[in-house]
């Protein structure tokens, strides 16, 4: 059984034994919402150019969340009963998701406050209105595609950026079991804590050669696919806890809450390296003092991502390694922060095409075949050479020895 650090699937299925409340909207609407939920938890109506298959829960609240508080603004601003109705509200849909762009929608959860991350709306609405024509279809009712038109992109959520000489610093002040955790994180660059929290023992390997570890990420644990990497930086002191705390088989590697590890991190982050902001919090009649955009598990992955993003050779290679489908992701989560030109002279052979290169190529072995026939032949003429360099002193010695024998006849004469 896989670890649900955000207890998806428990909190959805309370919601549906509760009643599934959709609290604030009309009637119609809200019957509407559970339909399209109801069809993404089996898979039903989905789009032919996404993945066929049941939504995960994590994804199921998402959606209930995002379209309540949108169903509940379409219903507001554009004074409306039905979700049907939007059908002829092409504009003013334009104007509203722009409105919320410009922070004047409020948001549901955070009173007071302007709705964020407007693109993961447009992109629900769009997902919804999609599954809401072909559900009115198979009705015998034809719906025109309003979300054309309409923005799905988000400004990137901003992250902190350190490097491997930061990670030391922020080992060298941390308990223990957060030292190997912070250097787990930075070299594995997994995600956290969904995989992080689902990581055996029984998931590495070591290799008695190199020395070090092989991390199996399985699929089921994944976001998108399961894989195997190498532990290049963490694998020795990860042997050393992994042997002081007497871990078994199939014994969690790190088994502490995210948001106490994130309060922790992002404490000593603001201590050691002055990243963050200190923020004060009501608790009752006692004020808390918090650090807030400090140090996260997420920052991690992206500190990870710019480490390993100069050391590998293949983009592919770094795609697997951090569980990417995309190449943009590898942009996204680096922003090439702390990159630098690394081309050699030698690395210009790349800029040649691939027809060019191979004509060359076909031409040095034709060089190479004249080279090695013309070696041949001049190893065959010393050859030749040397037999009649043979042969010649062959005759010479004969010479010599017969004028040798001629001198001592002449010696050897009467007078």
């Amino acid at each position: 059984m896989n670890i649900d650090p955000h207890n998806h699937e428990q909190a959805y299925k309370n919601w549906k034994a509760g009643g599934a409340k959709l609290d604030g909207i009309q009637t119609e609407n809200a019957v509407l919402l559970r339909q399209y939920l109801n069809d993404m938890e089996i898979g039903a109506n989905v789009s032919p150019v996404t993945k066929k298959g049941s939504r995960s829960y994590g994804r199921l609240r998402n959606l209930k969340s995002k379209l309540l508080s949108l169903t509940l603004v379409f219903e507001k601003e554009l004074h409306i009963l039905s979700l049907q109705e939007l059908d002829n509200k092409e504009l003013e849909i334009l104007g509203l998701f722009k409105r919320m762009r410009d922070g004047e929608i409020l948001s549901r959860k955070n009173k007071g406050k302007p709705l964020k991350a407007v693109g993961t709306y447009v992109k629900t609405f769009k997902a919804f209105w999609h599954w809401y024509q072909r559900y009115q279809r198979k009705n015998g009712v034809d719906l025109k595609d309003i979300t054309t038109d309409l923005d799905g992109r988000d400004a990137k959520p901003s992250f902190n950026y350190f490097t491997i000489e930061d990670v030391k610093k922020l080992c060298n002040e941390a308990k223990y079991e957060y030292k190997v955790l912070m250097m787990f994180l930075f070299d594995t660059g997994i995600r956290a804590p969904t995989e992080l929290m689902n990581v055996k023992l029984s998931d590495l390997e070591w290799n008695l050669k190199t020395e070090h570890y092989t991390l199996n990420i399985r699929e089921e644990t994944s976001k998108t696919f399961g894989r195997k990497i190498k532990l290049l930086l963490c694998s020795d002191i990860l042997k050393e806890y992994i042997q002081k705390n007497k871990l078994k088989n199939q014994d969690y590697l790190f088994t502490k809450k995210h948001h106490i590890v994130n309060q922790y991190l992002k404490n000593l982050g603001y201590r050691v390296l002055n990243v963050g902001k200190i923020a004060e919090k009501q608790r009752g009649n006692r004020t808390e003092v918090l650090v807030s955009e400090g140090i996260t598990m997420y920052d991690f992955r992206h500190g990870s991502a710019c480490y390993w993003l100069p050391r590998y050779k293949s983009e592919s290679a770094l795609k697997y390694r951090f569980g990417w489908k995309k190449s943009d992701m590898i942009h996204y989560y680096t922003e090439l922060l702390g990159m630098k030109d690394t081309i050699e002279e030698d690395d210009l052979y790349v800029d040649i095409s691939k027809t060019e290169l191979e004509k060359q190529i076909m031409e040095k072995g034709k060089q190479m075949e004249i080279m090695q026939e013309q070696l041949q032949e001049q190893d065959k003429q010393l050859k030749d050479q040397d037999t009649k360099m043979q042969e010649i002193l062959n005759v010479v010695k004969a010479l010599h020895l017969e004028r040798q024998v001629e001198q001592q006849v002449v010696i050897q004469t009467p007078t």
